[in-house]
């Protein structure tokens, strides 16, 4: 007789999930095939090229804004009980040649604009886009460089056609991004990227986030439970984001942990920042840092170290005995902070983590212990975040079979497309010669990839005894009493109150629901 543990059941929801999402998202992907789509997709963590430093000058060289004195009255950037105002505007040719280059090549340029912040100007800002799958009606590619519409045949009514009730909050995660529509996409916003030391009360870097629902609530609630985990999160606002005066939509705000003032609160002494990029893995490839280049970006501490702890570090994961690797594991990598992670990705049902396809992970390598701390990234698909009961894109709750989504009456897949294991295509969907399930798209491995470390770390006793007593002491700090349940109600509050004439209430309403279902379970 099997016996499932009140502990078992995220374990195993979980791989319900993985595989339940991986129909969804082929299913979505099937339908984006038809939009106007040219070129690949650039890495969902695509590090800034190195600055211009004949293009950077002083404020005072730049007549530009850098001072942190703004009025009194300005809300604390990331107050989360504000609605804030973020304005980006642009010369439209900037903007035109860096949608060319992204569907040219997956490269994300950085342009000049200017950006207002709660009534706070600064000139010769950087942006650029910031994203993966949710850039591909851009570039042409879905998670992994994917080519969705190989012709590139224009379907823009179609595109409009799908776009769900209250918008897909900022790109969505599907591949609805429009160059015709840039208050939905996804940024980064940089604002000493051409003024040096230019802030905003300490900050220099802002992410606008994508996500699959209108109002970002399942995000917001996920970072917000991961800082009362203890983790590394990033503090998050809900925003009025506009582009070049044109309509404001809601958009969430966040920290971005390459922003030094990010790393400062949440790291003591020195210390160097990785991003695994999306297209890559954390396999071992030798001792020769240079292999790693699209595997690994180095984002911070470049005065104290390169890739080598990194790349020393992977190489101990995959070739440590059993024992060597319980013994010294807790010397490279704060294990009970992983283990935390760990199961706070199982506690809000975010499929998208260190394992998931986009290989979402930043990683700490604090310089005077030695040890790695894996931080958190990338939550808008946390609590069933894609689509179902989000916005409208798709059903109540945890995404829906594929059969939910409805194809353009004969459609075909692009060739050589192949989803994951077990997925079975929607009624009336034709699907090319040679179209098998296998490993489906998101960088080696796809919707079936593995990370050694999260494998590693489950099959040593001692570690997955760890992970399940954080698994048991959160589900009961942070969910049986209550306290995910009123953070929900906070967030939910601040969007009722003051972006209800942005996004129907009832939309708000309905996105609440569908994350404290999840809660409760």
């Amino acid at each position: 007789m099997l016996v499932v543990t009140r502990s078992d059941v995220p374990i195993i929801r979980r791989l319900l999930w993985r595989r339940e999402v991986a129909a969804s998202v082929v299913a979505a992907l099937l339908l984006v095939g038809c939009n106007d789509a040219t070129g690949g997709v650039g890495d969902a963590g695509a590090a800034a090229p190195a600055t211009d430093e004949s293009a950077v000058t002083s404020g005072t060289d730049a007549e530009a804004t850098k001072s942190t004195n703004v009025d009194a009255d300005t809300a604390a950037l990331f107050d989360s009980s504000v609605v804030h105002e973020v304005a980006l505007s642009y010369e439209q040719a900037d903007y035109d040649a860096m949608i060319e280059t992204l569907a040219e090549t997956g490269e994300k340029e950085w342009i000049e604009v200017t950006v207002t912040i709660d009534g706070v100007t600064y000139e010769r800002a950087g942006a650029r886009l910031k994203g993966n799958s949710s850039l591909a009606g851009l570039s042409g590619g879905g998670p992994g460089g994917l080519p969705l519409d190989p012709a590139g045949d224009a379907a823009d009514e179609t595109a409009e056609a799908d776009r769900p009730p209250g918008g897909f909050g900022g790109g969505g995660p599907t591949g609805s991004a429009s160059a015709d529509s840039p208050e939905d996409l996804p940024w980064l916003i940089r604002l000493d990227r051409f003024v040096e030391d230019q802030e905003h009360q300490g900050y220099d870097d802002i992410v606008i986030r994508s996500n699959g629902s209108a109002a970002s609530l399942n995000e917001a609630v996920a970072l917000d439970l991961l800082d009362e985990a203890g983790l590394a999160s990033q503090r998050a606002a809900e925003t009025r984001f506009s582009v070049n005066g044109g309509t404001a939509i809601l958009r969430l705000m966040i920290e971005h942990p390459d922003d030094g003032a990010w790393q400062r609160a949440n790291f003591d002494g020195e210390g160097a920042l990785y991003k695994a990029e999306s297209t890559g893995d954390w396999s071992y490839r030798g001792d020769d840092p240079a292999v790693y280049d699209d595997v690994f970006d180095q984002e911070g501490g470049s005065e104290v170290a390169d890739l080598t702890p990194l790349v020393e570090f992977l190489a101990f994961i995959d070739e440590s005995d059993e024992a060597t690797f319980a013994a010294e594991l807790p010397e490279r990598l704060d294990v009970e902070a992983f283990a935390t992670y760990l199961a706070m990705m199982d506690l809000v049902d975010n499929f998208d983590d260190i394992d998931g396809p986009g290989n979402n992970a930043y990683l700490w390598w604090d310089a005077a212990s030695g040890q790695f701390t894996v931080v958190p990234w990338d939550m808008n698909l946390a609590f069933g975040g894609l689509g179902g009961g989000f916005g409208g894109a798709g059903g109540q709750g945890r995404p829906g079979a594929p059969g939910d989504l409805q194809l353009p009456e004969g459609f075909e897949p692009p060739d050589g497309f192949e989803p994951p294991d077990g997925f079975e295509p929607p009624e009336g969907a034709e699907l090319p010669d040679g179209f098998e399930p296998g490993a489906g798209p998101g960088g080696p491995g796809g919707f079936n990839r593995s990370n050694p470390l999260v494998e590693r770390f489950h099959a040593t006793a001692e570690f997955e005894a760890l992970y399940q007593q954080q698994l048991d002491e959160l589900t009961e700090r942070l969910f049986e009493s209550g306290a995910a349940e009123a953070i929900l109600a906070a967030w939910t509050t601040v969007v009722t109150e003051q972006a209800s004439d942005l996004v129907d209430a009832s939309t708000i309403e309905q996105e609440a629901d569908a994350i404290s279902r999840s809660i409760a379970e």
